[in-house]
């Protein structure tokens, strides 16, 4: 099993603590020494301190900014690599999958499908409502922007999902004994690292719904498919379709996309539908594809040492 992965390094309690501190550094304030740095030269030149995300953007520029909003996760997941090498003395391998190696068909399938599912939704609202778009479409400013969201957008969602459903699963797992809390607690945690972002502002708390119900879709992704694989591609799918396709003026993600979301926001069906349909129909075809079974074990049985260790001597044995 997944979680049970954590016991093949050393997953003393106080580790994790260091470790989760040492991650939150890294992000929150080495990583974003060089967005700090930049916007107060920038506003002392302007005269004035931009006080949110879209001031910020319009200071430095879009793709000035999203650059450097994502060099912090850069940083983040260079430092959490590093905590897990030296302080927990944990092969990167078995924070991604408790296969024998990394399955990269997973995650190009699960990227795949989603982006596949997010263009067609995306198409179908501009379909049904172009009066909520206006074209956007800047083909510089666009391919400058391909460029920084095609290499930095994957490494800022494998940094979420390494530190969400790798680290921090693996290690309240391993420190509580079952499945179900760190299934919970990350998908919660999830959500409230969101909660500062621009679209709860303007669409109230409520979109915190789906912010952890996607928590927790990816959450069930990993255990069920004992890997991050299907996680780490749907994550990045999400994220490149929504910074290269559509923009909006009170979204975290300011782009020079090819639409602009013109429309008043409002907490609609748009919000709750990924969460309580699109989701579970995309599980049911996981489950298919790749044979999931026992469900109820998986996701909130118990996370034995034992079994860790039976499954290195069975791989040892083999290898002889």
């Amino acid at each position: 099993m997944y979680i049970e992965q954590g016991f093949k390094a050393l997953h003393e309690g106080w580790r994790y603590l260091v470790g989760f501190l040492f991650v939150l550094i890294g992000w929150q304030f080495i990583g974003a020494i060089p967005l700090l740095a930049i916007l107060v030269a920038k506003s002392v030149k302007s005269g004035s301190m931009p006080s949110d995300l879209g001031g910020m953007s319009d200071l430095l520029g879009s793709n000035l900014f999203l650059f450097l909003m994502l060099l912090t996760f850069v940083v983040a997941l260079f430092v959490l690599f590093l905590t897990v090498k030296f302080l927990h003395k944990q092969d990167w391998k078995t924070l991604t999958t408790a296969r024998k190696k990394t399955d990269w068909k997973r995650i190009f399938f699960a990227f795949g499908l989603w982006s596949v599912v997010s263009i067609i939704f995306i198409g179908i609202d501009i379909a049904l409502s172009p009066q909520n778009y206006e074209w956007n479409f800047q083909l510089l400013p666009f391919l400058t922007l391909f460029v920084i969201a095609v290499i930095f957008i994957p490494l800022q969602t494998s940094f979420e999902e390494y530190f969400m459903r790798g680290y921090l699963m693996q290690g309240i797992g391993v420190a509580v004994g079952n499945r179900w809390v760190p299934l919970l607690f990350t998908s919660f945690l999830f959500g409230i690292l969101h909660i500062l972002n621009p679209e709860v502002e303007k669409l109230g708390y409520g979109i915190m719904v789906f912010y952890m119900g996607t928590g927790l879709f990816l959450g069930i992704l990993t255990l069920m498919d004992k890997g991050l694989e299907l996680a780490l591609g749907f994550h990045a799918a999400n994220n490149l379709t929504a910074a290269l396709l559509v923009t909006a003026d009170w979204t975290a993600f300011q782009t020079h996309s090819v639409y602009r979301d013109i429309s008043e926001p409002a907490l609609g069906w748009d919000v709750f539908l990924p969460v309580l349909v699109i989701y579970p129909i995309l599980l049911l075809i996981m489950a298919r594809k790749y044979g999931w079974s026992n469900w109820k074990e998986r996701l909130t049985g118990k996370v034995l040492k034992v079994e860790a260790i039976a499954e290195s001597d069975s791989n040892e044995r083999l290898i002889e």
